[in-house]
């Protein structure tokens, strides 16, 4: 196993290495449920590493190169469990839009998967202007001509099942009772039946279920995410923005039981073990890059000592300058 750095706890293993070498070394069906965002195939660059799948000269070798993860994360995958995949179609310099979800879709059915289910996370268009100065998002453009405008892009949550039989169902006794997002139910609610224990009737499990069976999640809380600024190499690309914490827990919560396995081949700075660890669960996480690596050692130290307890917001981190820059670790 090509590894240069390694932590493990009884919570949760973070390796310092190249995620297609390291998990070849995995064994087989030994993962309950992966998470994670793709390098954004060619919209933007972490590392100078050969390894790196963002440093692929084009867009076909760069699916050639993540395909080849796919068949591994599919290999050690348990049967009828979820791969769950972040993602966003991806704008090229000749204003021409790259349907980056449908071959990422296309990709898993090629490799033991099942296409399942897709969220949309909704951004607010003004911000989003701001931050990248699309021409498309901008009234003057209104104005001027109208066929170049274009939508604030939304974030896609794709979710595969791995064909075969799931041999532990992921049960909700309850229902799902802890909500992660921006718009929780009137607090009276919450008080009478946080401790309610027939499911059919539990209004605020209710609540919550409707909001995460919604296709369309605008109630994440897109500054919720991990720090990350400390872990930039002074050459970075300004663009980085972890993958929002309230994501992360309604797939962890959604698709996997307690004290499961939930892997994440391109950690970053250690979100998505984070998610695992504070849900109750076991992480495991792989980073390439070593000052991603280093920054989620950091990270991970604050997910042990996480407690949310009865907080209806069940928060993390509110960082209220991660909107600036946007890209997904």
């Amino acid at each position: 196993m090509a590894v240069k750095q390694q932590l493990t706890t009884d919570k949760y293993t973070l390796y310092n290495g190249d995620c297609v070498e390291v998990l070849s070394d995995f064994p087989d069906e030994c993962i309950d449920l992966s998470i994670y965002s793709p390098p954004f195939a060619g919209l933007y660059n972490y590392s100078s590493s050969d390894n790196d799948m963002s440093n692929c000269k084009t867009y076909d070798e760069f699916m050639q190169h993540y395909e080849f993860l796919i068949s591994i994360i599919g290999r050690i995958t348990k049967p009828g469990r979820m791969t769950v995949v972040h993602c966003q179609d991806v704008p090229t310099k000749g204003d021409r839009l790259i349907d980056f979800p449908g071959d990422i879709i296309r990709a898993h059915e090629r490799h033991g998967f099942v296409y399942h289910d897709r969220h949309m996370v909704w951004k607010e268009p003004l911000k989003v202007a701001i931050r990248t100065r699309s021409k498309g998002l901008m009234h003057r453009q209104i104005v001027k001509d109208s066929t170049l405008c274009r939508t604030a892009l939304a974030d896609y949550i794709l979710v595969f099942r791995k064909k075969g039989e799931n041999k532990v169902p992921v049960e909700h006794p309850l229902g799902i009772t802890r909500y992660w997002g921006s718009n929780p139910p009137p607090s009276e609610v919450y008080e009478q039946f946080k401790n309610h224990k027939d499911p059919s009737t539990n209004k605020w499990a209710h609540y919550i279920w409707q909001k995460y069976a919604s296709a369309f999640w605008d109630d994440i809380r897109i500054n919720n995410v991990l720090e990350y600024k400390k872990a930039r190499d002074k050459d970075d690309e300004k663009h980085c923005h972890p993958l929002q914490l309230d994501v992360i827990a309604r797939c962890v919560e959604l698709w996997s039981n307690p004290n499961e396995i939930v892997l994440t081949p391109f950690m970053g700075v250690g979100s998505e073990v984070y998610g695992a660890v504070v849900c109750g669960r076991r992480g495991i996480g792989v980073e390439l890059k070593e000052s991603y690596y280093n920054q989620s050692v950091r990270n991970l130290k604050d997910a042990e000592t996480f407690d949310a307890g009865n907080d209806m917001q069940a928060g993390l981190f509110d960082n209220e300058d991660a909107e600036v820059e946007d890209v997904e670790l």
